[in-house]
């Protein structure tokens, strides 16, 4: 059996924290195509959205600084857990690790930081109330009210997992840029050719 462990929005847009925009549209539809077109070998872990289970949706924008200092450290776990016990039980040959360029959680290689003494915590609470054409409007302003910035380094979640399998020979790690969705499926494609060789 082969693996492949997969951030949920980029399944189904709609876990997005502010609500899909066409770029998520068109991620979801391309990665969609690639779990359509594997073999038999192949099965999909799209483990719980942590962002979802911590503050439901729809959420502003935050860093992984403003997440851990919410409590999302306890839920990562939780799910890095129940990854490590699919892996142990089923014994994958290969596993495949699907991230998400910027995100505070499922962040691989790159993720959103801040410091959460800067941030609007009364923000939460209004945003999950705004309808989608409102929310749309204002996510940007509260990434710079917050000072979130993109660095390198890993979300939450996938600092936790690389912490716990990156020894593992048989592990790979993507990162999906949505804003270059291209790249990010011809990465997966390719990571997905290399195991048929």
């Amino acid at each position: 059996m082969k693996l492949l462990v997969i951030a949920p929005c980029l399944i189904t847009p709609f876990y997005v924290y502010r609500g899909p925009k066409e770029k998520e549209y068109i991620a979801s539809i391309g990665v969609r195509r690639i779990i359509s077109e594997l073999d038999k070998e192949w099965q999909i872990l799209s483990y719980p959205c942590p962002e979802f289970l911590l503050l439901r949706w729809p959420r502003p924008p935050m860093s992984k600084e403003v997440m851990a200092h919410l409590g999302m450290e306890k839920i990562v776990k939780d799910i890095a857990d129940f990854i490590g016990r699919i892996i142990t039980e089923e014994k994958p040959e290969r596993i495949v690790f699907v991230g998400v360029k910027g995100s505070p959680t499922c962040g691989v290689f790159t993720t959103t930081s801040s410091n959460p003494e800067d941030y609007d915590y009364s923000s939460i609470q209004r945003f999950f109330y705004l309808g989608k054409e409102e929310r749309l409007k204002s996510y940007k302003e509260i990434i710079e009210k917050g000072n979130l910035r993109i660095v390198k380094g890993s979300g939450l979640l996938f600092k936790e997992l690389m912490e716990r399998f990156s020894e593992l020979h048989n592990a790979q790690w993507i990162e999906i840029d949505k804003d270059n969705i291209k790249e990010g499926i011809e990465s997966l494609r390719e990571v997905i050719r290399e195991t048929r060789r």
